[in-house]
């Protein structure tokens, strides 16, 4: 996922198809809410210039996150579209876009990746229900609901008020 400015060149004419899987397992040691993550595909295109590379690209992978209500694992797949663009001179480089000033001699895309990655994991992870070890539904006076049974449930504490309005229309 490295090239020089150099290659890049020399690939011009006919472009750069990107197919790759990159092993970021790293990422585990940066964030700790990930438990494990499976290597990452990387594929796509770039579209060179003289002095400006654009890549195209979709990420996909699955990552190991903790459910947000019992710890248990919970797989969570992901696909990410981006184009990152490099560009060799500074005055082209938007900073409100994803633009990239070239650094030194060659572009790697890797880091920006792992970004990416990071990124994607979500604030809230949640098991299903049928996980074994997952989420209790229910217990000693209370149960989980679904928004339906919600609607149709009178509360107990106003089922006399219910009771008296149904004697003053009679």
């Amino acid at each position: 996922m490295k090239w020089s400015i150099h290659q890049l060149h020399q690939l011009q004419a006919k472009g750069l198809a990107i197919e790759e899987t990159v092993d970021v397992s790293d990422l585990k040691q940066i964030d700790k809410f990930i438990r494990d993550i499976s290597p990452v595909h990387v594929e796509g295109r770039a579209d060179i210039g003289a002095t400006k590379f654009t890549f195209h690209l979709t990420i996909e992978g699955t990552m190991v996150l903790p459910c947000s209500r019992t710890l248990v694992d919970v797989s969570y797949p992901f696909t990410i579209q981006t184009t990152e663009t490099f560009f060799l001179n500074d005055y082209d480089v938007n900073p409100d876009e994803d633009t990239h000033l070239v650094q030194g001699d060659s572009i790697d895309l890797l880091p920006i990746v792992k970004e990416l990655v990071l990124l994607e994991i979500p604030m809230q992870v949640f098991a299903e229900e049928t996980v074994q070890g997952g989420a209790p539904q229910s217990g000693v006076g209370w149960e989980v609901i679904t928004e339906e049974q919600a609607k149709n449930k009178i509360d107990p504490r106003l089922a006399g008020l219910a009771k008296f309005f149904e004697q003053k229309d009679k």
